[in-house]
């Protein structure tokens, strides 16, 4: 095999960060790279380098044979190195053809050739054994394919060094399949490809070799088939973590219930009921689409239901807005943080009072020391690492992201927290420090919704599992007697 990309010694400074120090890979032709590492590892900046988006302080970056500086991602495009982000660049309401040549149509004169974009497009979908009407609008698809026309975008551009940010993020099973065979149809073409993921049990599906980095440095790389996990994990985060599933309910045998549900309705969710317990952490399963955040959404008055009671401490609560769930003391952390979780562009400080500001008001003014004062006991009591409470929140790994979000709702003194995807896109070391928050909680008396769709964190941090498919409450499990086979059982049961 031939090396395409040879990354040495690479140097990249923000301010108050190091980005990157000495860092390095080597990627050949036709070969799927796997890049791996915690939040704030350096992986993706190391790959934005590559890509045009950042210059390096120092260091060389050999392309093709070529040495380069690539000032900008045309640069880079021009050169055959394309970098696809987590969040798609493409236009939901144009056609596949339009997007895929979008800026670069064919002409016939002054005019826009419709007919050969769409010709143009169907050939290179066709090219890569793509089932996608190059004429179907694009927010028709699935997410999967949205990511695989983006892909089919790049090679237009010819580019031979393919770069996935964390690709499978918002895909089903089903779709994960389907990109996992045009990976390899890629390969098989003798595409580069760099493929960042947290999710470890990909890496031993579809790369070749692995590339960990740790605190913006090289640690190593190796062939994945004959490297066990657990050794990734170790050289991730230079450290063991030990993960075995809970042996039993950590809830007191007398601890009464803070929230009961009964028979909760909306057109997404029918009938669904189960109690929560003070000091529990209730695991809610089901498959892609099984009406888990819908009922989380229900529970916190986001969206309207058409029938059931909730109660909380023995008496119903009219909740029709998150207000009114907030009033109640239920705190939810939404899977999408970004969006709903945090104002980014906010501070840590800004971030951990939103959900109690009248508390930090004189009069009409904000109380700027009382807020510091919040702020920074919550650093200091969930361990958010950030170099000042005036940090912008979106310069925060994910796992500290995550740890604000929770700040915000222990402010409020919330005593039931609902946990939509806790680790989403956060890596195994500050997953390890969210559970341990999580563990704290309970401790401390909160009782807790998880919401999950990774098997092995329902079966680690539960103390009791309700399953759900299509709406419906299909099974309710003992952790005692949760496997992932009675889990799967529940979560693919029809009862209607």
């Amino acid at each position: 095999m031939e090396s395409v990309v040879s990354m040495r010694k690479i140097q990249k400074r923000f301010p108050g960060v190091h980005a990157l120090d000495d860092a390095q890979i080597e990627v050949y032709q036709g070969q799927v790279h796997g890049l791996i590492g915690e939040n704030g590892a350096g992986k993706s900046t190391l790959m934005k380098v590559l890509a045009g988006i950042y210059e390096k302080d120092d260091g060389s970056v050999v392309v093709k044979g070529q040495s380069v500086s690539y000032k900008t991602p045309t640069d880079a495009l021009s050169d055959g190195v394309c970098m696809i982000h987590q969040e798609l660049n493409l236009l939901p309401h144009l056609t596949v053809a339009d997007n895929i040549y979008i800026g670069r149509e064919p002409k016939k004169g002054i005019f826009l050739d419709k007919k050969k974009t769409v010709a143009d497009a169907r050939a290179v979908l066709e090219s890569l054994n793509l089932d996608i009407d190059p004429e179907e609008q694009l927010s028709r698809l699935s997410v999967a394919k949205q990511q695989m026309v983006e892909i089919a975008k790049a090679l237009t551009y010819d580019a031979d060094i393919l770069i996935m940010d964390e690709p499978t993020a918002a895909l089903t099973d089903s779709e994960i399949e389907d990109l996992f065979r045009f990976i390899n149809d890629l390969k098989a073409k003798n595409v580069a490809i760099v493929y960042i993921s947290h999710r470890l049990e990909e890496l031993k599906k579809i790369t070749d070799v692995v590339t960990v980095m740790r605190d913006g440095q090289y640690i190593d790389t190796v062939k994945t088939s004959e490297t066990e996990l657990s050794q990734i994990i170790s050289m991730m985060v230079g450290r063991t973590i030990y993960v075995e599933p809970k042996a039993h309910s950590m809830v007191a045998p007398d601890a009464p219930v803070v929230m009961r549900v009964e028979d909760l309705e909306s057109p997404d969710v029918h009938g669904v009921g189960f109690d929560l317990y003070r000091g529990e952490i209730l695991g809610l399963a089901g498959l892609m689409g099984a009406g888990r955040t819908e009922t989380a959404r229900l529970i916190f008055g986001a969206d309207p239901k058409t029938g059931g009671q909730i109660y909380i401490n023995g008496s119903e609560a009219r909740i029709n807005s998150p207000m009114d769930a907030v009033g109640c003391g239920i705190g939810y952390l939404s899977e999408d943080r970004k969006t709903f979780g945090l104002a980014v562009g906010l501070s840590v400080a800004d971030n951990t009072v939103m959900a109690s500001l009248e508390n930090y008001m004189r009069g009409i003014v904000v109380d700027e020391g009382k807020i510091a004062d919040a702020a920074s006991d919550m650093v200091d009591k969930i361990g958010i690492k950030t170099p000042s409470l005036r940090q912008l929140v979106r310069n925060l790994s994910g796992g500290n992201q995550q740890k604000v979000v929770v700040a915000k709702w222990l402010v409020r003194n919330c005593d039931i927290l609902i946990f939509d995807e806790p680790t989403r896109g956060i890596d195994v070391g500050a997953k390890s420090e969210i559970y341990k928050l999580m563990s704290q909680l309970i401790s401390e008396g909160k009782s807790i919704i998880m919401i999950s769709s990774e098997m092995p964190e329902l079966l680690r941090m539960s103390d009791r599992i309700v399953v759900m498919n299509e709406g419906f409450k299909t099974g309710e499990v003992k952790i005692e007697e949760a496997t992932q086979e009675s889990i799967m059982h529940y979560a693919t049961t029809r009862i209607h």
